[in-house]
């Protein structure tokens, strides 16, 4: 209970989370910009560019379980899979905002395609952080099953019917 208590105490405040997450996801980004190009010069970079993306995004939970969100010790399996969903679901939304200003502008210039990529990669990061703050890294749902109360049987009680319900009452005709 104590242990609990301490952990819950030591949960960061939302700004201070969101700096951990943006300086803990955009190390590991920057990271693994250098990791991919170090191992595309010896092998293909598609593969170089999917290992990098599994190691990263492994290594992004552990940091954010660890020390953005403070959840007090390493990232669950299902925390791993929540956020690389996070993660792909954010890849989605950069992607569609890409097809979508190619479709509407017939050839976009650099900047305007870097305020896009931007703005979509902003728009994606907060609502990432916003999954993984309330659903994947959320205190509650750790200590609700830990605190919560056990189950104790309902006893429900039954009145006599007045008359008596059987064949001959259900069959009878007005």
């Amino acid at each position: 209970m104590e242990a609990a208590q301490s952990r819950q105490q030591a949960a960061p405040g939302a700004l201070t989370a969101f700096a951990r997450f943006v300086l803990c996801g955009g190390g590991v980004g920057l990271a693994s910009s250098f990791a991919v190009a170090a191992l595309a010069s010896w092998m293909y970079w598609g593969l170089a560019s999917a290992l990098v993306t599994a190691v990263s995004t492994l290594l992004a939970a552990e940091l954010h379980a660890r020390f953005t969100f403070g959840a007090g010790g390493r990232a669950t399996w299902r925390q791993h899979a929540q956020s690389a969903g996070s993660a792909a679901a954010a890849y989605a939304v950069t992607s569609v905002a890409m097809l979508v200003l190619q479709q509407l502008v017939a050839a976009p210039g650099s900047l305007l395609e870097q305020v896009v990529y931007l703005s979509a990669s902003a728009l994606a990061g907060v609502a990432r952080f916003a999954m993984l703050r309330l659903v994947v890294f959320a205190r509650n749902h750790s200590q609700v099953a830990a605190t919560a109360p056990t189950a104790r049987p309902v006893h429900a009680t039954m009145t006599r019917a007045a008359a008596p319900v059987g064949p001959a009452v259900l069959c009878r005709t007005a």
